[in-house]
């Protein structure tokens, strides 16, 4: 397996689908990537030689941020949101959907599974 970025992307599958296996790489930046380098899209990726591999590697860290530097900066942006207190902080720290979706019904994902909320008996009451 070609280790890319500290990233064992498979063997058997075309160059560029290969690349898709590092976090913050689409499938545009893979193509784009192949054809700057003049890689062949279809060939395996074990097909790639050692200077492949190389010029990969410093291309994606010159122009591509990817990995823990992707993630880091993500999780700065939404540290950020929360600490100046807006809209959008505030839903994330709340766990609830960010970008104006419905949570009366759905929003299962951000909300987690369903938690019963104990609502009142139909008792009469006995004099």
């Amino acid at each position: 397996m070609p280790r890319i970025q500290g990233v064992d992307v498979p063997n058997d599958k075309p160059t560029y689908v290969s690349l898709q296996y590092l976090y913050g790489i689409g499938r545009h930046s893979a193509i784009e990537i192949c054809y700057a380098l003049g890689l062949d899209l279809q060939a395996k990726a074990r097909e790639l030689s050692d200077d492949d591999i190389a010029q990969i590697n410093s291309m994606i860290d010159t122009q591509y941020e990817t990995e823990g530097q992707l993630r880091r900066q993500l999780q700065q942006d939404v540290a950020r949101l929360r600490d100046i207190h807006s809209y959008r902080g505030m839903r994330h720290r709340r766990g609830l959907p960010v970008r104006g979706q419905r949570t009366r019904t759905n929003a299962r994902t951000r909300k987690g599974a369903k938690k019963t909320v104990a609502g009142k008996k139909g008792v009469k009451d006995i004099r």
